[in-house]
């Protein structure tokens, strides 16, 4: 394994991160506002690991759409700045777009082409209004797609595209049809990123993991299936991820915090 950036376990020092919920009128279609300001002396690649959002980020004068990512992806942090975002409710932004979400998968669009007047300096109560004047008549299948991915964000349970069709009494086919338009990346995407969620709070809380019982309670076949997807997913392996926290191979240190791949707004 090659030796990881150091700051990466001291990021406090170089990252300062806020949240804000919405207003609640925005809330059903905003999950939250975010902001990351940064201040690095030489380059530092930051990982950063998708989950089903949409964001709307606002960096040196530019505003952008960024549709789901389908894997991990990296962006490079150097000396100083700050980037503020809007992550939407996953199966929300379809009214917005005007055309299946799938469209923008894996893309960064102008933020121009989806909503006007946006503000130059972004803070909450300037993109809150940006977004009233954009709002769309209600969408029941975007209300469909968004109940749909928090089911199986609280359920873990769910780790089979079957399984959640036969909870909703629908078809797996439906189903894809529905995340392709209102989401960007398939349910069985979208299950698998949640329960490999559910590693990571696992690694943080602590104590040795049995990585072959925890496969199959997350409904791998085998153990290799899981790890070729967690690797997919975060860009390493679960016992290197798990090495982050200076824990042993198959050891997940408790830190107190989450992983890095795991604690960024971008999510």
């Amino acid at each position: 394994m090659n030796r990881r950036d150091g700051r990466e376990l001291a990021w406090r020092d170089h990252q300062v991160h806020e949240f804000h919920a919405p207003s609640p009128d925005l809330a059903p279609h905003v999950a939250r506002y975010w902001a990351i300001q940064w201040s690095y002396d030489r380059p530092y690649r930051q990982l950063v690991v998708p989950y089903p959002n949409v964001q709307l980020s606002f960096h040196a004068g530019r505003a952008e759409v960024h549709g789901v990512c389908g894997g991990h992806v990296f962006k490079d942090l150097d000396g100083t700045g700050r980037t503020f975002g809007v992550a939407f409710r996953p199966g929300a932004f379809r009214p917005f777009l005007g055309a299946p979400v799938q469209s923008i998968t894996d893309r960064a669009i102008p933020a121009a082409e989806v909503f006007r007047d946006l503000p130059a300096e972004p803070d909450v109560p300037g993109v809150e209004d940006a977004l009233r004047r954009a709002l769309p008549e209600p969408d029941p299948r975007a209300r469909d797609a968004v109940d749909v991915v928090d089911l199986i964000a609280a359920s873990p349970r769910i780790t089979r595209v079957d399984v959640l069709a036969a909870d909703l009494g629908t078809t797996a086919r439906s189903l894809q049809r529905l995340f392709a338009d209102h989401v960007g990346v398939t349910p069985k995407w979208v299950i698998r990123r949640y329960r490999l969620h559910e590693v990571t709070q696992r690694m943080a809380a602590g104590g040795r993991i049995d990585w072959a019982a925890l496969a199959a309670d997350l409904g791998y076949a085998d153990q290799p299936h899981f790890v070729r997807d967690f690797t997919a997913m975060f860009g390493e392996t679960p016992t290197h991820y798990a090495a982050r926290y200076g824990a042993p191979a198959g050891v997940a240190h408790t830190t107190g915090n989450r992983g890095p791949a795991e604690r960024h707004p971008e999510d």
